[in-house]
């Protein structure tokens, strides 16, 4: 039996696991204190994508757009990015950075995005509002390469490649999150805190767990600031969890400012939770506390309550993020599970030469398909037409109506997730996260196991 590694076997989408890399770059400006992205397109390529984040996080928050029209599509619309610039500053007084994000409609019609940054910021910015200081930058994402995780990527370090500059080392670690929830931020946040480690965490949207509080505020915006970005190229070291969301803007701290870097692993399962601390330790000397021993354990301690017995040989599909399906695969094969079908929705060839990929094809003793540039009709067509059988489907919530349709369960994890209450709320990343999702894998096939009277009265004596 062999791990294969294909590429989709049809020209067309039907139904796909990502949108575009708009979106990315607009997930990763929230994450910035006083900065409120402006989206040059179509209203639409704000809206649906506000949409979407808003039903993930269940919080409201500020994207601004360009509003491109018919005539702007046939003679420019440069002039639409200038004008909402000025409407933005004259609405938000605290602003301090806008993002100038390209869309598919504005890069094929050849808007220099780029001139006009220079142009607001030798004209607007110094005749009206030259008592502010106000950063803009112009983000390309056009829509029809990559998707929303390379979207991600550039934007991130876009930001740091503008805003990061040189000064006295600080003993901080950057730590490049990725695209994760305000509860992996905080259970991330918790690991640094007890080995005592000051971080510039990138990016901060802990704060999207918003209290409601008694002024009324109802708008989120993530924590991370100028200052920070600015103060990344003064670090010790650079963390990037994820290769494909944070990796480019680790490199790029890597080559211009010399910092030692480490890409990986996604800090999903024990395993890979021991490598983040691991190296931590390493970079910063600080040793790994009993506290986390004992998390650890605690761990360890709720998967041995499971694995033997509920989850050994269940076959396992997943789709969403290459990082989060590559981190579930692995912490899926420590479960004794059978992750069998692997589906990454974007047409990145480096994929085939990921070492953790290279590990899977090398290691894997039963048969593994791992599908780039992956739809849901990767997914469901195998499992209508060519006799997949699955026990447990992993990935967002767009995937659902597969689930519902062959009667397959499924435990919601990755973007976006809005069909479960709370979900962006719980850690999939560190020992907490461990304990979380193995649980819900675990209740997931519990509810099963009584739906088709399948073995369910090991419940009673479990």
């Amino acid at each position: 039996m062999t791990c294969d590694v294909k590429v989709k076997d049809r020209v067309g989408t039907i139904n796909p696991i990502f949108t575009c890399q708009p979106a990315g770059a607009q997930f990763a400006s929230i994450g910035i204190k006083d900065c409120i992205g402006i989206v040059h397109g179509g209203q639409g390529c704000v809206m649906f994508v506000r949409l979407l984040i808003s039903q993930h996080l269940k919080e409201s928050f500020e994207i601004a757009s360009s509003s491109v029209h018919e005539d702007g599509a046939v003679f420019g619309a440069c002039g639409r990015v200038e004008e909402g610039i000025d409407v933005l500053l004259a609405r938000y007084p605290n602003i301090r950075v806008i993002p100038i994000i390209t869309t598919c409609s504005t890069e094929v019609i050849g808007d220099d995005v780029d001139g006009v940054v220079t142009k607001l910021e030798e004209g607007l910015l110094k005749e009206k509002y030259a008592d502010r200081d106000i950063q803009l930058l112009a983000i390309h994402t056009p829509s029809f390469v990559g998707s929303m995780v390379t979207g991600y990527d550039v934007a991130v370090r876009d930001f740091v490649k503008k805003f990061a500059k040189k000064g006295e080392p600080n003993d901080k670690i950057n730590l490049i999150t990725g695209w994760v929830n305000p509860g992996d931020v905080k259970e991330l946040k918790h690991l640094l805190a007890e080995m005592d480690i000051d971080a510039t965490v990138l990016f901060e949207i802990e704060s999207f767990d918003s209290p409601m509080m008694p002024d009324g505020s109802a708008v989120s915006h993530g924590n991370t600031t100028i200052e920070d970005l600015a103060d990344t190229a003064n670090a010790k070291a650079t963390i990037a969890l994820n290769r494909y969301e944070g990796g480019k803007a680790a490199q790029y701290l890597e080559k211009t400012f010399d910092i030692p870097t480490i890409i990986g692993p996604t800090p999903i399962g024990i395993r890979n939770t021991d490598s983040f601390l691991h190296n931590l330790k390493a970079l910063t000397g600080k040793p790994i506390p009993p506290s986390l021993v004992r998390e650890r354990g605690v761990a360890l301690d709720a998967l041995t309550d499971l694995t033997h017995m509920f989850l050994a040989d269940k076959k396992v599909a997943i789709y969403g993020n290459p990082d989060l399906v590559i981190g579930l695969a692995e912490f899926c094969l420590d479960l004794e599970m059978k992750p069998v079908l692997l589906l990454l929705g974007d047409d990145n060839a480096s994929y085939v030469d990921d070492p953790r990929i290279k590990a899977l094809r090398d290691n894997v003793d039963y048969g593994m398909e791992i599908i780039t540039n992956a739809d849901f009709w990767d997914l469901e067509n195998r499992i209508k037409n060519e006799g997949l059988k699955l026990d447990l489907i992993l990935g967002h919530s767009k995937g659902r109506f597969i689930s519902i349709d062959y009667d397959i369960p499924m435990v919601r994890v990755g973007f976006p997730t809005y069909d479960r209450a709370g979900l962006y709320r719980h850690p999939v990343v560190g020992y907490g996260g461990a304990i979380w999702l193995v649980e819900q894998m675990a209740n997931a096939l519990f509810t099963d196991m009584e739906h088709k009277k399948n073995k369910e009265w090991l419940l009673n004596v479990w």
